[in-house]
């Protein structure tokens, strides 16, 4: 590299320094994030650390140019990627609705995956001319590379497609599925070992494919009602990704952010798992040891009540307390505003109202979360599972408004139930429950809910934006 910066701040003791920085901003952006009070400054430190990082990336490019006469070019291809990458970001951001968040995330991490790819082709058609020993790590760094970002790549896929209803949400139970997994890993393990010693281009294109396969065979195997779970651990896994590419590129920052975000995805994953009453190696390992039991939900319930907004209000009006349990169907029906306006109502009148969200609520962790503060919702009044569910057999009225699997009993009394043992909002353990829902059927994991059933339920039809706004009309 020609170096035009004399003295002791050369362009890589600026750019390290500057990738130093990003890296702390990488961190206080984490740190933000995990607190609805410091999110706003989350994303901000993390935007700044971005623009830091692609600064003293195109610095650090133009400098290793300069000397060959090609500074230029680099610069107009850098921009030129940055713009139309750009561009294509702020538009998806714009129509994006809030619902299509957890398939727009599962479908960027596939874009890491597959940059992962290409970087580990990249430096194996491109070797560089290192000793015996480096070579030998070089080409591990290939191999692992590519598998990581392959499986992340067809596993964020088949997760786009899943939570975007193009393929079902049930998990596919082929034959042998477990040996399926573990004979690629085992497989991927002799390879890497082969390609370390003889790095021939068609143990790359065998480890590729096979990578391919397994991260679509993987997620497929995972049933709809643990998909909040995979996101996460996509998330995780393009982090490795991201990781890998930065062992490959020499680039200290990516190696720094893909740990961050393998580390944080994969410690998400492992508390998801807990509050599904889920095995975290089994779900990571696509189902792996998982048959699924046969469910009693379809048998006949009885008979279900239904209530009208009218009277909803009136109830609401007369209660001395409120829990309010949202789900995916409240993001569908982008209710959380005049949700938000019942609850302000509701204590102006003088009523406890609460809002009770389950760690999985939605299709993505935090996503309820993200429709109320959206919605101003006092950060105080919003409680996670276990800081609700000891206060609902107190309270008067429980507004379900589009929960379905989160509140279902099932789950700890039926022990045959696919989600059984998964921690759930008691709700029914309230005077009263008012269920708000467009019709009888099953949830994302396919399960009836017997919650609909009990005498102490009711149900209110429709969209839950338009019920909402009756009962508002009501009072």
């Amino acid at each position: 590299m020609t170096d035009t910066v004399s003295g002791p701040w050369t362009a890589d003791s600026i750019a390290g320094a500057a990738y130093i920085v990003a890296a702390l901003l990488f961190i206080l952006s984490l740190a933000g994030l995990s607190k609805h009070e410091k999110a706003r400054a989350g994303v901000i430190y993390g935007i700044t650390g971005m623009i830091v990082a692609l600064s003293a990336t195109i610095w650090l490019t133009l400098q290793d140019a300069w000397g060959t006469g090609h500074a230029l070019t680099g610069l107009g291809l850098l921009v030129a990627a940055v713009a139309i990458g750009g561009a294509i970001g702020l538009w998806r951001a714009r129509v994006v609705e809030m619902t299509g968040m957890p398939e727009l995330i599962a479908l960027l991490h596939s874009f890491v995956g597959l940059a992962a790819v290409l970087v580990g082709w990249n430096g194996h058609l491109e070797a560089p001319d290192l000793s015996p020993d480096l070579t030998a790590i070089h080409h591990a760094e290939v191999f692992i590379g590519v598998f990581i970002g392959a499986v992340t790549f067809t596993g964020s896929i088949v997760a786009f497609l899943k939570l975007s209803a193009r393929m079902k949400s049930s998990p596919l139970m082929l034959p042998g599925k477990n040996a399926i997994n573990l004979g690629a890993l085992a497989a991927f393990i002799a390879l890497t070992v082969w390609y370390v010693n003889d790095s021939q281009l068609w143990l790359l294109i065998v480890v590729t494919l096979l990578a391919l396969g397994l991260g679509w065979h993987l997620v497929a195997s995972i049933g709809g009602g643990d998909m909040p779970v995979v996101v996460s651990m996509l998330n995780s896994y393009s982090g490795w990704a991201a990781a890998a590419a930065g062992f490959l590129l020499n680039n200290d920052l990516l190696i720094i952010t893909g740990a961050l975000v393998g580390s944080s995805g994969a410690y998400l994953s492992y508390i998801m798992c807990k509050a599904m009453n889920r095995s975290f190696i089994s779900v990571i390992a696509g189902g792996f040891g998982i048959a699924a039991p046969a469910s009693k939900g379809d048998t006949d319930q009885g008979e279900h009540r239904e209530i009208t907004a009218e009277a909803t209000a009136e109830m609401l009006t007369n209660a001395s307390s409120v829990v309010i349990t949202p789900g995916y169907g409240m993001a569908v029906a982008q209710a959380q505003y005049p949700v938000a306006e019942l609850a302000h109502q509701l204590r102006e009148r003088g009523v406890n109202v609460r809002f009770g969200i389950h760690p999985v609520a939605g299709r993505l962790p935090g996503h309820m979360n993200v429709l109320l503060a959206e919605a101003k919702v006092p950060y105080d009044i919003v409680l996670e599972m276990d800081e609700i569910n000891d206060d609902l057999g107190d309270t008067s009225v429980v507004l379900v408004i589009g929960a379905n699997d989160t509140v279902n009993p099932a789950a700890a009394e039926d022990p045959g139930s696919p989600i059984a043992g998964m921690p759930v909002l008691k709700v029914w353990e309230a005077e009263n429950v008012i269920v708000f829902k467009r019709s009888m059927a099953a949830g994302y994991a396919g399960v009836q809910n017997p919650l609909f059933y009990r005498d102490n339920s009711q149900m209110l039809f429709g969209d839950a934006k338009t019920r909402v706004e009756e009962i508002l009309r009501a009072f």
